[in-house]
C-alpha cells in the first residue's frame, strides 16, 4: 500500500485501484487541492482505470469535493476507466441524493462491494 501524500492511501487490486481517504474532514480548500492533485496524477497514470474511492473515514466534507469528484470522475472516463464510490456516511449520502449525485456516481456500501461491482460493468 502506496502513501502519496497524507490525505490518501492507495492500494493495487487484482481488478481496481483502491484509494482510502484518510481524513475525517475534508473541508479546507488547501485540502480539496491536495486530493485534487493526486487523485489526477493516479488518474493520468493508467489508462483503463478501475479506481474505487473509500469514504469510510469521512464524517465532512465541504461541497468543493462533490465539484471535485465530478471532475475525477470527467477525468476517469476521459481515460477509459470506471469509477465507484463506497462506504459514504448516511449524512454525506444525503447531499448526493439531493443533489442528485445518485445518478451520477455508482456508489456501493462497502470496497469488496465495489471491486465487484467495477468488475462487473
Amino acid at each position: 500500500m502506496a502513501e502519496m501524500n497524507p490525505r490518501i492511501t492507495v492500494e493495487y487490486d487484482d481488478s481496481a485501484t483502491i484509494v482510502t481517504l484518510l481524513d475525517e474532514k475534508i473541508l479546507e480548500e488547501r485540502d480539496v487541492r491536495q486530493l485534487e492533485s493526486s487523485l489526477i496524477s493516479l488518474i493520468e497514470e493508467a489508462k483503463g482505470l478501475s479506481l474505487v474511492l473509500d469514504f469510510s473515514n469521512v464524517k465532512f466534507m465541504s461541497s468543493a469535493v462533490l465539484g471535485l469528484l465530478i471532475k475525477v470522475s470527467k477525468r476517469v472516463y476521459e481515460h477509459q476507466g470506471k469509477l465507484a464510490l463506497c462506504a459514504i456516511s448516511p449524512k454525506i449520502y444525503e447531499i448526493f441524493k439531493i443533489t442528485r449525485l445518485t445518478k451520477i456516481f455508482d456508489i456501493y456500501p462497502d470496497v469488496q462491494d465495489a471491486v465487484t461491482g467495477l468488475s462487473e460493468q
